[in-house]
């Protein structure tokens, strides 16, 4: 009897051994089809692997997949079994030839169903043609997911999905006559440029389960019977709306759209973002229905005990090493985190993963509970990895006990790269190794010499990740009690599942780990959180690695982590970059899944928005020129009233004092004037800002050099004669402090690319990135200021006072210049 496949043409005839083959199920076609084999990896046929034979590519493409699908197929060994195995029941519930209709729904069927368990059940409705299309498969699959418990009600399955449904021609006809009655007026008015997919959309909401191709003929022949053949007029592409510009849509509400590191578009507030369905997370207690969530027999049990703890409270963490400074990165996962909390009700840990010993310290524990308040976030409660230390070496034994892990003695660097070679050490007793497990935590191996490894294969292919590691380093919170540690693979979900959190965000290249986290709670038959990834946020012309900060510090280039060139949390508060301002812009670039890389440019964009409302105006003079005023109308000076906020006075006035002397900028003088040039020059007057006074030179005074060193001028009512081409900052009686610019500290946008920088990021560097201006002088407003405040000094920039100021010195640091250009005033 000849061996070949009943889904493709009769092949020539092979001689097939079945020998002592078990486990493999013969199948008996009939006398012009063939003998099969079927295993639970291979198809066999003459004792060849199916990968390695021209009938398994035959046998998947006679279920209706393209070659080149068929051979992507074969090479996953578990999809390739899953399908020849759904296969298989197919043919014996059919007794003939899979068509491939059948075929195309068997292969969506395995290869998105994740509960193998219900493949049998839905395979029977597929093969006897009770869900016949992709609509009803969906919602099967939606439905298995959504009821893991046994057995299925089969009459509300049936119910759910349609079995038994008929939608005759009659009824979509009228459907499609229904809808297009509903928007006649528009249709006759847009003609063929009318959305054509709304129709389509309603009439398929009123026949959820009739043919998708019917629906489309139907609508064709009835919008052809209405508006009759297409005419010249309606091949003309309907014109475009034009976005908006960012600034006049911010008070809109609609989604961002992230578009080469520029965001375009209207923007929803972070609590509207994240409430709700807004991101189609699972609600708590049914983290059964998100894809790729592994189910067991205790799933359900857990849940429920899960929701009695929490009373379906939702619960997130936000999760740091304490091993360096948050970063502007981080800023988007604080947000995500306890934003997702607050719009909806819930709670958010602070909890420190608090596992390596050898790179934490104090100050950054510190500094990170620091920075998450200062965002204007209060934690539920701070917890730390160590506070579970006991009960998760007490689960790691469980784990030994179990055969699902092994003390490992290769070394770190056998273990590195894509392909280590497996470890010897796998299957050694499970005596033995609960023997050497307490002997690593006794101290008696050295580090390296031991591991403690979990027996799974991750998403990346990477076998058996380690749980526990030798170290000697005094613990900052348990001291020298242990001597192992556990990874972050091994701690990470079960202090998720201890503080019952019921949304675990973290960034995409976590995904590698979803299998160890279902795996691990599963396997201790605890509460299994969701894990759900997002993309992380980086800036261009920065680097956030803590390697590399530490790097610029060792070479000078910045001072310490708050430099405020860099792009660490505390960098940019003593920068003077608002709280308000980093989460607006966290907000504006939306919870993706994929990764942003954003210019720098649109978070400050964001904080001119905030500070233009929040920080009141001073005047400040960086190159100051003196200018005397000859006649200046009062014995003594004047004391000016200035609004803090010129657009709203109705925030205050401060005074400064005007006398017969000022300082205006060097920049806002010339000798003679030059076309488009309005500020002071010979012949050409300039207004003083808030004094009401216009000043007219007079005399040039130099010094030895032949340097300008002072002007004489006079000064007479504004409104007294025709109104000048400007108005200056100046400042009188002032104080003298010192002013730091800062420029980006990199020049190419991406400072780590070898393509872009072949010398690596520290040839990178802008020698013009930090300009200190010392014996820039300020009004006297700002006296007494304390660091961290913040002023808009007029027609400069925003300012921000450093913790570097001191009794009589004060420090401020440019947080960003204006928007327009001060030269161009």
């Amino acid at each position: 009897m000849a061996l070949t496949t009943w889904l493709a043409p009769p092949l020539s005839p092979r001689k097939a051994t079945i020998g002592s083959l078990q486990g493999f199920v013969l199948l008996l076609v009939n006398e012009q089809r063939s003998l099969f084999r079927w295993g639970p990896k291979f198809l066999l046929v003459s004792g060849v692997p199916a990968m390695a034979t021209p009938d398994s590519l035959a046998l998947f493409t006679g279920l209706g997949l393209s070659e080149n699908k068929a051979r992507e197929t074969l090479k996953n060994e578990a999809l390739s079994t899953q399908l020849r195995e759904a296969a298989t029941q197919a043919h014996q519930i059919l007794g003939s030839t899979i068509d491939k209709a059948t075929g195309v729904l068997l292969y969506d069927l395995v290869s998105r169903l994740r509960d193998t368990r219900r493949r049998s059940f839905l395979v029977s409705y597929i093969a006897n043609k009770k869900i016949h299309t992709g609509l009803q498969l969906s919602a099967a699959l939606e439905y298995v997911r959504s009821h893991p418990q046994d057995p299925i009600d089969t009459k509300d399955f049936e119910q759910e999905c349609g079995v038994g449904v008929v939608v005759t021609p009659e009824q979509i006809e009228e459907a499609v006559e229904s809808t297009i009655n509903k928007h006649q007026l528009q249709l006759l008015a847009e003609r063929y440029r009318f959305n054509m997919g709304l129709l389509m959309g309603e009439a398929r909401a009123a026949l959820r389960w009739a043919d998708g191709k019917m629906i489309k003929n139907e609508v064709d022949m009835q919008v052809l019977h209405l508006l009759g053949p297409k005419m010249e007029a309606d091949l003309v592409k309907k014109p475009k709306v034009a976005k908006a510009r960012l600034e006049e849509t911010d008070r809109k509400t609609a989604k961002d759209v992230v578009e080469k590191g520029e965001v375009a578009g209207q923007t929803l507030s972070l609590m509207e973002q994240l409430r709700g369905e807004a991101l189609k997370f699972h609600k708590p207690g049914e983290n059964y229905k998100t894809p790729g969530y592994v189910i067991t027999p205790y799933t359900m049990d857990l849940l429920k005990q899960h929701l009695e703890i929490t009373g379906g409270q939702v619960r997130t963490r936000f999760p740091p090493e304490p091993n360096g400074i948050l970063h502007i990165g981080h800023a988007k996962a604080i947000n995500f985190n306890f934003g997702y909390a607050k719009a909806n009700n819930g709670i958010c840990f602070l909890r420190f993963d608090d596992t390596n010993p050898e790179k934490e310290e104090a100050k950054f524990f510190t500094a990170i509970y620091d920075m998450v308040t200062w965002l204007g976030y209060t934690p539920y409660k701070v917890t730390y990895a160590s506070d579970y230390f006991d009960q998760l070496y007490a689960w790691a034994v469980e784990l030994i006990h179990g055969g699902l892990a092994y003390v490992c003695h290769q070394r770190v660097e056998e273990l590195k790269g894509h392909n280590p070679l497996p470890s010897p050490w796998r299957d050694r007793p499970k005596e033995e190794s609960l023997l050497l497990f307490e002997a690593m935590r006794k101290g008696k191996f050295a580090e390296g010499e031991a591991t403690l490894r979990m027996k799974l294969v991750m998403e990346d292919g990477k076998m058996d990740p380690v749980a526990y590691r030798v170290k000697y380093t005094p613990h900052h919170r348990t001291g020298d009690k242990w001597c192992i540690y556990p990874t972050y693979d091994y701690t990470h979900c079960l202090c998720d599942s201890i503080e019952h959190i019921t949304h675990s965000l973290c960034t995409k290249e976590f995904q590698a780990r979803r299998s160890s986290y279902f795996w691990l709670c599963n396997a201790l038959k605890v509460y299994c959180p969701v894990q759900w990834e997002y993309g992380r946020l980086n800036l261009h012309y920065a680097v956030v690695s803590k390697r590399k900060i530490l790097q610029l510090v060792a070479a000078g280039a910045v001072r310490d982590w708050d430099d405020p060139r860099l792009f660490t949390l505390t960098a940019l508060r003593r920068r003077g970059f608002p709280p308000e301002a980093i989460n607006h812009f966290c907000a504006r670039v939306g919870v993706t899944v994929a990764q942003t890389t954003m210019e720098p440019h649109l978070l400050e964009a964001c904080v001119r928005d905030v500070l233009n409302d929040t920080a009141p105006r001073a005047m400040a003079v960086l190159e100051p020129l003196q200018v005397v005023i000859t006649n200046f109308p009062a014995p003594k000076p004047l004391d000016i009233r200035v609004p803090n906020f010129p657009a709203d006075e109705t925030k205050g006035f401060h005074q400064v004092p005007f006398a017969s002397t000022v300082f205006i900028e060097r920049s806002d003088f010339k000798e003679e004037s030059e076309p488009g040039y309005k500020r002071l020059a010979s012949g050409q007057p300039v207004g003083l800002r808030h004094t009401g006074y216009v000043i007219e030179l007079q005399n040039i005074v130099r010094g030895s050099s032949g340097c300008v060193e002072r002007l004489e001028v006079t000064c007479r009512r504004a409104d007294a004669r025709e109104k000048p081409k400007a108005f200056i900052h100046w400042v009188s009686q002032p104080l003298v402090c010192e002013i730091r610019l800062y420029e980006r500290l990199f020049q190419h946008k991406n400072p780590e690319d070898p393509v872009e920088v072949p010398g690596g990021f520290l040839s990178d560097l802008n020698p013009a990135s930090l300009q200190v201006v010392e014996g820039a002088l300020v009004d006297c407003s700002v006296a007494l200021a304390k660091p961290f405040d913040k002023f808009q000094f007029e027609r400069l920039g925003y300012f921000s006072v450093d913790p570097d100021s001191h009794q009589g010195q004060i420090v401020f640091n440019r947080t960003v210049t204006l928007k327009e250009d001060p030269g161009k005033i």
